[in-house]
């Protein structure tokens, strides 16, 4: 049974309707909250004209409070209360009730009219006669009128009368109106935030479905590779250059490379089945012929079948452990000796004796001592079956690598064929190195086994004509 959300589309839509969520309730809040500030700023600002308006009317500056002219509009409560708090003038819905509010702004000690600031020389003097104030403060009360409680925004400003008698007028201006705008701001988010939500889930399920469809296209073209088991063909690549693109390219060189493989190794067991049928097939008649005739047994030739069929399960053995991946073993391996050893080894055996030449010291590389040794043996028996009269092994040293260098005077591989040689049971001279037990596999097992030392075997011209095989391999640091 699929879960709900087990497809990347399920996941990608819920996701960007989850952010986009997200970002819409938080600019809702805010704007909510600016809208709100703003609103309340606007109320405030209207009590302060109504507060500045009655307390710098000529009436509230000769201590008139009874002919003051106050709105008497619900919306616009007004309240004069001196500095006892005496309630001296009212509107009609706060007429009759104590001061609404006890907050004001400190008396302003300025000119009265007709005077500067300037003319003032002592700060702490008292607050000048007939003049309203430049401060003015402002907080938002509940106040019952006509048995229900509202919200306004006061405004408190004060003033001084000719005769020096303080005063301070509260101006309020209702927020009905800004909350009614503001539960009307809200309705319609809550609206239209879940068809927005629609809107981007359905937009990002398609935009996803389009973007994804290569990746189905991909899917599908492997499933049908894999149950066919045809290698040859390969997943559709988009004309894009995003990451689906590099991911078509990438699969499509997979499968490449998944191809050359297993072609490769077909090849191998085919050409491993018809190496070893050879040798199998002279030992059963050399033993038939035995069987019926003792007499004529040829031991020697026996002996070279067994011995050419034992090396040729070694190299398939070698090379099978190689393409398995198998790490060599991280010895310390000195290629100076190694190779003097090897060419005294094999110097009874060998139709010409190899010239070793090394240079400096310092010629060590990690690696495994046996398998190195293998190569340089592959190396001297090619050299041993095309050289002419001489063969030279030279090791040298650079700060990075150490080179060995097996050459000789034969007639050369051609530059078509120098990598063609180390392919798998490859012959040039296919019935020279069939009769000396050639099975073309030393020169590739060579290069695998210097490969997987981290290092390179190419092939160059001698220089004194021939061909001149030669190794690089990192250089062991010294300790």
């Amino acid at each position: 049974m699929r879960r709900p959300f087990a497809s990347v589309r399920a996941r990608a839509a819920l996701a960007a309707t989850a952010v986009v969520s997200l970002a819409l309730v938080a600019a809702g809040v805010l704007v909510v909250a600016v809208l709100r500030h703003n609103l309340t700023e606007r109320a405030g600002l209207e009590a302060e004209v109504t507060a500045r308006t009655v307390a710098g009317s000529q009436a509230a500056l000769d201590g008139r409070f009874g002919a003051l002219d106050l709105p008497d509009d619900e919306d616009r409560p007004v309240q004069v209360v001196d500095a006892a708090g005496t309630v001296l003038a009212a509107g009609d819905d706060l007429r009759g009730r104590r001061a609404v509010a006890d907050f004001a702004p400190a008396p302003d000690g300025g000119a009265p009219s007709g005077r500067t600031d300037d003319d003032d020389d002592d700060d702490d003097s008292p607050p000048a006669r007939g003049r309203v104030g430049t401060d003015v403060d402002r907080e938002t009360l509940a106040v019952r009128v006509d048995d229900e409680t509202r919200e306004y925004r006061f405004a408190a400003v004060h003033g001084t009368t000719y005769a020096g008698r303080t005063y301070t007028v509260y101006a309020g201006a209702s927020l009905a109106d800004e909350q009614a705008t503001l539960d009307q701001v809200t309705r319609a988010m809550l609206v239209g935030l879940p068809f927005l939500l629609s809107v981007v889930a359905g937009v990002t399920w398609l935009v996803t479905r389009r973007a994804l469809r290569p990746v189905e296209g991909i899917r599908a073209e492997m499933a049908e590779i894999t149950g066919s088991g045809d290698l040859a063909r390969r997943v559709p690549e988009p004309d894009s250059r995003d990451e689906i693109a590099r991911l078509a390219r990438t699969t499509n060189e997979t499968l490449a490379a998944l191809e050359r493989s297993v072609e490769r190794q077909h090849r191998f067991v085919a050409d491993a089945s018809h190496e070893l049928r050879s040798p199998i097939a002279s030992l059963r008649t050399q033993l038939e012929v035995a069987e019926q005739h003792p007499g004529l047994l040829d031991v020697p030739d026996l002996l070279h079948d067994v011995v050419r069929l034992q090396d040729l399960a070694a190299g398939l053995l070698l090379l099978a452990r190689l393409d398995a991946g198998e790490r060599p073993a991280d010895g310390l391996v000195d290629l100076g000796a190694l190779a003097r050893e090897e060419v005294a080894r094999r110097g009874p055996a060998d139709r010409i004796t190899p010239a070793v030449t090394t240079d400096g010291t310092g010629l060590e590389v990690r690696g495994s001592r046996d398998q190195l040794a293998r190569v340089l043996g592959n190396l001297l028996d090619n050299a041993q079956r095309h050289a002419a009269t001489a063969i030279t092994v030279t090791v040298s040293a650079t700060p990075d690598a150490v080179t060995l260098t097996v050459a000789d005077d034969g007639h050369g591989v051609a530059p078509a064929d120098r990598e063609r040689v180390f392919e798998r049971f490859v012959r040039l001279d296919e019935a020279r190195s069939r009769d000396e037990g050639g099975a073309g596999l030393g020169l590739a097992i060579a290069r695998d086994v210097v490969q997987h030392h981290g290092g390179t075997l190419t092939l160059a011209d001698a220089e004194g004509g021939g061909a001149a095989f030669r190794i690089d391999l990192p250089r062991a640091p010294r300790r």
